[in-house]
């Protein structure tokens, strides 16, 4: 297939490129600067907000998988905030402006969305059909901004007139892969340091997929044509920080923090906290009744083969 992926340069843009490439697709990446990427990858500059020359890419296209938009490893201010919103909206808008024009619209448009639309819980997880978060009690208020970028990001693809083209929003959980750069890797910078205890008691649940699931998960999605709409990229298996980390640290012990040296040690790492204590308890119901069978559904087995990798074993 030819697939062209906006947003195709960061860390989980980086699997897929890997994957596809090495299954032997043709791949093209759109992003707003000239980056190098690994042999056999085509770059595309786009500036993620109008249709332009880019658009040739898309027409004659098998798939589109838009993974545009502003990390959210930042600190969550206005501007950034705004940036994150605008980013996915403007996008994806463009996206589908470009599919509607085409001559040969792709078969399948695969759209980034995020576990993170979900209320935050410790209680029943929630699959697809699962409670959309929003104004919530004694969470912070930009939680439900972070809600709001979600919707009005899925709200734009929907937006798309393309019944020539399947659409599907990948609700993602963290990604995890041995990258340099990714979750794992600064989930085991604090392990090594001793920081990897509990946070705020550690009771907020962690949802993530394994990188070799996540690529799985999506080739399903590239090649059945009977799923669309929201579909939830997650493994069966979320489980709380605390257990989360100290299936990381082994026999290392963690410093507990509390929810303000969790404020202090987002600054430093100009992050938010958010990420680390809002409850994502999400599970992949379409993927399981769909007959998705997951190579790493919990968590100590993942992290080992994570590991492992990244150390070349």
């Amino acid at each position: 297939m030819k697939i062209v992926i906006p947003g195709g340069t960061g860390q989980v843009g980086g699997i897929l490129r890997r994957a596809l490439t090495q299954a032997g697709h043709e791949v093209v990446v759109l992003s707003r600067n000239a980056t190098p990427l690994e042999s056999g990858v085509r770059h595309v500059v786009w500036d993620g907000r109008n249709v332009g020359d880019w658009a040739v890419e898309v027409d004659g296209a098998d798939a589109v998988i838009n993974l545009a938009g502003r990390t959210v490893s930042c600190r969550y201010t206005d501007e950034h905030l705004a940036e994150m919103m605008d980013s996915r909206v403007y996008s994806t808008l463009a996206v589908g402006q470009a599919i509607e024009r085409a001559a040969r619209p792709p078969r399948v448009w695969l759209q980034a969305s995020t576990a993170t639309i979900y209320a935050h819980t410790h209680g029943a997880a929630n699959g697809e059909d699962g409670v959309i978060g929003g104004d919530e009690p004694d969470v912070p208020d930009y939680w439900a901004f972070s809600v709001e970028i979600a919707q009005r990001w899925e709200a734009a693809q929907l937006m798309a007139d393309t019944p020539a083209t399947r659409k599907v929003a990948l609700r993602s959980a963290m990604v995890m892969s041995p990258d340099r750069g990714g979750v794992l890797d600064v989930l085991l910078w604090m392990a090594r340091l001793g920081l990897g205890g509990p946070v705020a008691g550690g009771r907020q649940y962690v949802s993530w997929i394994h990188d070799r699931d996540f690529v799985r998960a999506v080739e399903t999605l590239l090649e059945r044509d009977d799923l669309h709409g929201p579909v939830n990229l997650a493994s069966p298996g979320p489980l709380p920080q605390r257990d989360l980390m100290k299936a990381l640290r082994g026999r290392r012990p963690g410093l507990p923090a509390t929810r303000w040296m969790a404020e202090i040690g987002a600054f430093v790492l100009r992050t938010d906290t958010e990420l680390l204590l809002k409850s994502r308890r999400v599970v992949p119901t379409r993927l399981l009744a769909e007959g998705f069978a997951f190579e790493f559904p919990a968590w100590p087995e993942a992290a080992e083969d994570l590991v492992r990798r990244r150390l070349g074993r």
